[in-house]
């Protein structure tokens, strides 16, 4: 890390005062006398002012124009090292508390405490080398230290609860219980410090979990001599919590990676490695090969093969006509192979009323103000979002597809590669891939274009009338496969994404245009006669262009 000189020397201040603190700690377990902790509650403002030093000379830092995610990254882990620190004499400020309280200067158990403290002493004096060098072999060490803690203050919990079971001392040991868990919490202390510089050196948060599972994972990439040399760049983070980072070779270009690495909870990884695997035994190249999986306890990792290309995002919103147009043919072409060749005659119903209702009240606790009761208007009966909910769940199960295929299941305009070299496209985010009615692709793709938070005019004309293109490649393919409910099924799921989506959106002008649109579509099914609902169109031109 670049620390500056006023940063650094601070900080080496603080790792020096609270190393002295926990030692003289020790000393006063050595020698069961009290002469000693005076000091440690004395100097309790240095250390505290030195942190505050440390967080304003980070904050200063920070808030200064041009500095770059590295410059960042390090001043944010250096708050958190110090904080820490600071944490660790506040613990030993604690125990003096508690030993004034003691009846008797000397109990089973302190040879323990004494180990303890040493072993912390130790592991504080390896910060600041740790920090000066970026060494994450030595802040892994650091990190280290917290098993070792655990383990000892079990021995001490079991001592003192046997002890408290006999009755006697009773309050000795309970104080001796309470300053073993203060003693104990060090070690979480410098396990954060150890993450904290390993986030750091990796840029981007890391705890010591996912370091080794990382380390594990690209371990086993093919031409990679040395697996610590790869540089890792932090692509996104999924609402599910899953962290998405690139990984690079050290004298690579920015954005050009050997690996895409993947960790989160354990059976989201799961699904998703399930669904890159289908994919490639149906068609081969669609979607990226898995190069490793690995779980620990409810966490997993995942890495998986880079795809050259854009998103389709990408292409929309930043490159020419021209290959936007060769784009949208390339995945026209790609989903009409898909569809075709995946075609099962069991129908799957999508459920889009039923997704709808699952999720509404995560929509009402982002914008209460689609929670209306029902109503009325110049004493035209007016039904609440739920209540008309309600009557298009019983007519949507009168309403099932002809036929399933296996969709994508999270189609948005981010999860499509396309490669203008191979002429390509791909897929990405598979874990919600199935067999179910291809409407639920179409009405993903439609909305995770519309609600594109862009507002330069000719660009939302650009996104909507590619909206408008991909529908009518749909109904060509709902016509000529036969699928006469095609318009009101994809009426069903464009309500349901409109609302759904709008738990995303912090802007009240889109957010309620697209609930809006929601209801309308719904009113128009409701509104759809049995005998006409073959003839029902949806009024996309109006909905995402009008």
């Amino acid at each position: 890390m670049r620390i500056p000189k006023n940063i650094r020397d601070n900080l080496r201040f603080l790792i020096t005062e609270v190393g002295s603190q926990v030692a003289t700690l020790r000393k006063c377990f050595k020698a069961a006398s009290l002469a000693d902790a005076q000091r440690i509650l004395e100097r309790s403002g240095y250390a505290y002012n030195l942190m505050l030093r440390i967080h304003e000379a980070c904050q200063n830092r920070t808030a200064r124009p041009g500095r770059s995610a590295s410059d960042i990254n390090t001043a944010r882990a250096i708050e958190s090292i110090a904080t820490e620190l600071e944490r660790i004499s506040g613990l030993c400020r604690a125990c003096v508390k508690q030993l004034e309280q003691l009846e008797s200067r000397r109990w089973p158990g302190a040879e323990t405490y004494r180990f303890m403290l040493k072993k912390t002493a130790r592991t504080i004096d390896r910060i600041e080398p740790a920090v000066r060098s970026n060494d994450t072999r030595l802040a892994m060490k650091i990190g280290q230290i917290k098993p070792e803690l655990d383990k000892a203050y079990n021995r001490l919990m079991k001592k003192y609860t046997a002890g408290l079971k006999k009755s006697k001392h009773t309050e000795d040991l309970v104080t001796g219980l309470l300053m073993a868990h203060d003693v104990d919490q060090m070690g979480d202390a410098l396990l954060d410090i150890s993450e904290a510089i390993i986030s750091a050196n990796l840029g981007q948060p890391m705890n010591i979990e996912r370091y080794h599972s990382l380390r594990a994972s690209v371990g086993q990439l093919d031409k990679v001599d040395d697996p610590s040399s790869l540089v890792v760049e932090p692509l996104a983070e999924t609402r599910s919590g899953s962290g998405i980072s690139g990984i690079g070779l050290p004298d690579g270009r920015a954005g050009d990676y050997v690996a895409i690495y993947k960790d989160g909870k354990k059976h989201k990884l799961r699904e998703e490695r399930k669904g890159l695997k289908s994919w490639q035994e149906k068609f081969p190249g669609l979607a990226p090969r898995v190069l490793s999986y690995r779980k620990r306890g409810q966490s997993a990792s995942l890495l998986i093969e880079h795809l050259a290309g854009l998103t389709f995002e990408q292409v929309l919103l930043h490159e020419s006509t021209g290959l936007l147009k060769e784009t949208l043919a390339q995945l026209n072409a790609t989903m009409a192979r898909v569809w075709q060749e995946t075609r099962s005659g069991k129908p799957v119903a999508a459920g889009f009323m039923r997704q709808l209702s699952r999720r509404l009240e995560e929509v009402y606790m982002i914008h209460p103000e689609f929670r209306q009761r029902d109503g009325d208007i110049c004493g035209q009966p007016v039904p609440s979002f739920g209540a008309l909910l309600k009557k298009a769940h019983a007519r949507e199960s009168k309403i099932s597809p002809p036929f399933s295929v296996y969709i994508h299941g999270d189609f948005n305009v981010d999860n499509i590669i396309y490669d203008p070299v191979g002429k390509k496209i791909s897929f990405i985010d598979l874990h919600r891939s199935r067999y179910m009615d291809y409407v639920q692709d179409v009405s993903v793709f439609m909305v995770s274009n519309y609600r594109l938070q862009i507002f330069d005019a000719p660009m939302r004309r650009r996104i909507l009338e590619l909206t408008h293109e991909f529908y009518r490649f749909a109904s060509t393919f709902a016509r000529k496969s036969g699928d006469r409910t095609f318009e009101l099924r994809l009426a069903l799921g464009l309500a349901r994404s409109f609302a759904t989506s709008t738990r995303f959106i912090l802007d009240k002008s889109l957010a309620s245009a697209m609930f809006l649109r929601s209801r309308y579509l719904i009113e128009q099914v409701l509104a759809t006669k049995s005998a006409d609902q073959k003839s029902f169109r949806v009024p996309v031109r109006e909905i995402f262009i009008g």
